[in-house]
């Protein structure tokens, strides 16, 4: 990335581009490089233009000819970094430094003092994980009992917000997926400058990168979309001057562009020009030029459209106020009138009063907003933790989104809601009788981001990676020589020819799959009484495939009270059930001690029912909440009586398909973590595949290694689950990205495949009489498949998707799917031992 070469435009180029750009016309990449040399007359025509978008974008935005701002305080939480930029002032070394880290005091002292004169944002930036290199960084959180510097930051944002009532918005550096979920509940915002995507810059000697892991463009590029996933409103941005081309420019704004139309989080987009600073190794750099400035500004306008926040630091513009709003900027970013900038520190702040008249002069109004945006404040729910909340609202315009100037920030309690229960708490039973009440949840157009740019993302198989009929022949010898041994890398082709078998070779390799589970199972088909209970469907995460989630305020959602999830465990014990299974949506207002009182209270009711409950997703996501190691928490649901846990969110385990059908969920290496953290403390759970929508034969290989690999290192797999996808309500179907669901064949071949390729490994292969009825449940168990799974009792999930196979089974109805096929029938336990009578 960011590789392009340099072009030298000519003036008919520029004349082309910015009548492309004045008619409102999609720009390329080579014209938008060509208005950054624009100059003189070409120059103020640029200017014209992005200003005239910008100025549409605040008229939709209900704030005409309003440019913001926000009040702040800078806290330099750690000036160490492991990083090694060229150019940068801030980062330093422990010698020069009276600590290695500011105290919780130190914190509390300047936000108290930035409160006290108006300030409502706490601003933290510190280095990337600095223990990581310094020893007297390591020390200095150890000494105090954090484990990593994000620790410590997660800690003293809670302190803010607690006794100060400023918003904390972080500036950490490269943060993964798994962190921003911890991060998120204490900070209504979060930021990293993308900075550039010219890869050469990080990657060879004499660069302004190099030597700095952080840096790199991909890694830099991941946290934008994983900061989308989570929900975070994002702060990122460009360094321009630093060394980089004019293509590499406009491929780092195209960059900034497709993460904002996907998941809708970034909130504004800084545009920055290179100072050169004594004492670095870029000192004798020219600073980028004004009018360099000016037209980038301009040409991300162009290219980010009116809805974009775009701002230029008023520090570093030598007094052209003027010019950079006739670019199109629409904020001024945070202005401190307590403390400097430390990574600028030679360049103070202006007086706001001069900012105000300046902003003025141009024919705009200054005004203050918070942290956040007001299009994230207005939204709240989905972008802003329910902690959070009452810190935002009580400095908040209800109107516009826009800070309450004379509001003054006050500490309050970093706590839950009140629990609200209720809502369609019958749809478990209505499902089957009235449906759901529209095909769609009120938010379609917004929640999934833009469906154009998730279409882009789409893979497709590689032609001709199928094999061809010596390699079936060979598949179908090995298959019934030694199955396992398809999963290896050396027979490859052998196994992806077997995924596209058809007629009499499908035949074949079904018999095979039934010879192999015959020799490793026997024929009894098993079954468990059990009950599905669905605690709740509110969620946000904006899963692509899911018609089972809702908003608060949609007709179908609901809230479980920990009675009624009780009430339901005893009734299907009364019911002969044995095990109950839960999982809910990611509801933002379940509490941190939700998931854990949840099982207590169905042990307190039936000591004797097995808990099978909370997939890799809530798990992962109550402990990020919790703000603690996924290994304490799932201690934590083991000491509450947690027995097991479904292996469900797996969907498949490659994140270019995960990110395509998911946009929110957690990573697939992620969701190895949990799954084998789980087993290691001896919770065992299911593992499970959901095929049939925008994936290939390649990726259920690999997803079918991924499961292998994790039950070689911990024997922790009870079964796995082939589900096929339903399509009928689900988002991504109805955008017209995914395929309707698996065919009838790749049925037949998903299942026996699971049972060769996982032979030896994993014994018990299920099938889902939810998603393929009786008639193709009996196929599949003529063709791999030992068990049938469970009574259920209720079905939801499928059954909002459009699954038309019904919420429930009784054990008559799955003893004669068996006879069907012809086998005996036991009825087992979760663990698939012999159940009680």
């Amino acid at each position: 990335m960011g590789e392009r070469s340099e072009f030298e435009p000519t003036e008919a180029s520029v004349r082309r581009a910015l009548g492309r750009a004045a008619t409102g016309r999609a720009l390329d990449a080579d014209e938008a490089a060509a208005l950054l040399t624009a100059r003189g007359a070409a120059l103020d025509e640029l200017l014209r233009v992005a200003g005239e978008i910008r100025d549409a974008g605040l008229r939709e935005a209900g704030r005409p000819g309003v440019v913001t701002y926000s009040k702040k305080v800078f806290i330099p939480l750690t000036r160490l970094c492991r990083d090694r930029c060229h150019y940068c002032t801030f980062a330093t070394v422990p010698h020069r430094l009276p600590a290695a880290y500011l105290e919780r005091d130190e914190v509390l002292a300047i936000a108290r003092e930035g409160a006290a004169q108006g300030c409502k944002e706490a601003l933290f930036t510190l280095g990337d994980r600095p223990e990581e290199r310094w020893p007297a960084a390591r020390e200095w959180l150890d000494e105090r009992g954090y484990d990593s510097t994000l620790d410590y930051l997660r800690a003293c944002a809670v302190a803010v917000l607690e006794e100060t009532g400023l918003l904390p918005h972080l500036n950490p550096g490269v943060l993964s997926w798994s962190e921003l979920q911890r991060l998120k509940p204490v900070a209504p915002s979060m930021g990293m400058m993308l900075e550039t995507t010219a890869t050469r810059l990080w990657s060879e000697p004499g660069g302004p990168h190099f030597g700095s892991p952080d840096k790199e463009p991909a890694v830099r590029l991941r946290v934008l979309d994983d900061a989308g996933r989570v929900g975070v409103p994002f702060t990122t941005g460009i360094l321009i001057g630093i060394g980089e081309h004019r293509a590499e420019r406009v491929d780092a704004v195209f960059a900034i562009r497709r993460a904002m139309r996907e998941y809708g989080h970034l909130q504004e987009v800084i545009v920055q020009n290179f100072r050169a600073k004594p004492d670095t190794a870029m000192r004798g750099m020219p600073d980028a030029e004004l009018h360099d400035l000016a037209a980038t500004v301009a040409v991300a306008r162009v290219l980010l459209g009116p809805k974009a926040r775009i701002q230029a630091p008023p520090n570093l513009i030598a007094g052209e106020y003027d010019l950079l709003l006739r670019a199109g900027i629409d904020d001024w970013g945070g202005v401190s009138p307590v403390t400097p900038d430390h990574v600028n520190p030679e360049r103070p702040w202006p007086q706001l009063d001069e900012l105000a008249a300046r902003t003025a002069s141009a024919g705009f109004t200054l005004r203050e907003r918070l942290t956040v945006y007001p299009e994230y404040v207005r939204a709240g729910g989905p972008w802003l933790d329910p902690r959070l909340l009452p810190h935002v609202t009580a400095l908040a315009d209800p109107a516009t989104g826009l800070a309450v100037e004379a509001a003054r920030p006050v500490g309050r309690p970093w706590q839950e809601p009140e629990e609200v229960f209720g809502g369609r708490t019958d749809l478990h039973v209505t499902i089957d009788v009235t449906g759901r009440t529209e095909d769609r949840r009120g938010d379609f157009d917004s929640v999934y981001g833009d469906w154009s740019e998730v279409a882009n993302k789409v893979t497709r198989p590689v032609p001709g990676t199928g094999g061809g009929d010596a390699d079936l022949r060979a598949g179908l010898r090995l298959a019934a020589e030694n199955p396992a041994a398809l999963l290896t890398p050396a027979h490859e082709a052998a196994a992806l020819a077997l995924f596209d078998a058809d007629g009499p070779a499908l035949d074949e390799l079904c018999r095979i799959a039934d010879d192999v589970r015959r020799d490793a199972v026997g024929d009894d088909v098993t079954y468990v009484v059990n009950r599905n209970i669905n605690f709740t469907n509110v969620c946000y995460v904006g899963c692509r495939f899911c018609a089972f989630a809702q908003r608060e305020s949609d007709a179908d959602a609901f809230r479980l009270s920990l009675d009624q999830v009780a009430d339901r465990a005893e009734e299907a014990w009364t019911a002969g059930a044995t095990e109950v299974c839960l999982q809910g949506g990611i509801d933002p207002k379940m509490p941190v001690t939700g998931y854990a009182d949840i099982v207590r209270a169905i042990k307190a009711r039936v000591p004797g029912m097995h808990v099978h409950a909370f997939s890799p997703m809530e798990i992962v996501t109550a402990a990020a909440k919790a703000g603690v190691p996924v290994r304490e928490w799932l201690g934590r649901l083991r000491e509450a009586g947690l027995d097991t846990i479904p292996g469900t969110a797996a969907e498949i385990l490659d994140d270019d398909v995960r990110w395509v059908l998911t946009k929110g969920k957690l990573p697939a290496a992620a969701w190895v973590e949990v799954v084998s953290t789980a087993h290691e403390l001896g919770i065992r759970s299911s593992s499970t595949m959901m095929y049939g929508h925008v994936d290939h034969p390649g990726q259920w290989l690999a997803h079918l290694r991924v499961l292998a690999g994790v039950q070689d290192r911990t024997g922790g797999f009870t079964e796995f689950v082939a589900l096929p996808f339903v399509h009928t309500n689900a988002p991504i179907y109805l955008a017209g990205i995914a395929r309707p669901g698996p065919t009838w064949r790749e049925n037949r071949v998903v299942h026996a495949m699971a049972r060769l390729l996982l032979h030896g490994r994993i014994d018990n292969i299920q099938c889902s009489w939810v998603k393929l009825g009786d008639a193709g449940t009996v196929e599949m168990l003529r063709g791999g498949c030992n068990d049938l799974g469970g009574t259920l009792m209720e079905e939801t999930i499928s059954r909002m998707a459009g699954s038309g196979n019904g919420s429930a089974r009784t054990e008559e109805q799955l003893r004669s799917i068996a006879t069907a096929a012809g086998r005996p029938f036991r009825k087992r336990t979760t663990a698939y031992g012999h159940a009680r009578a």
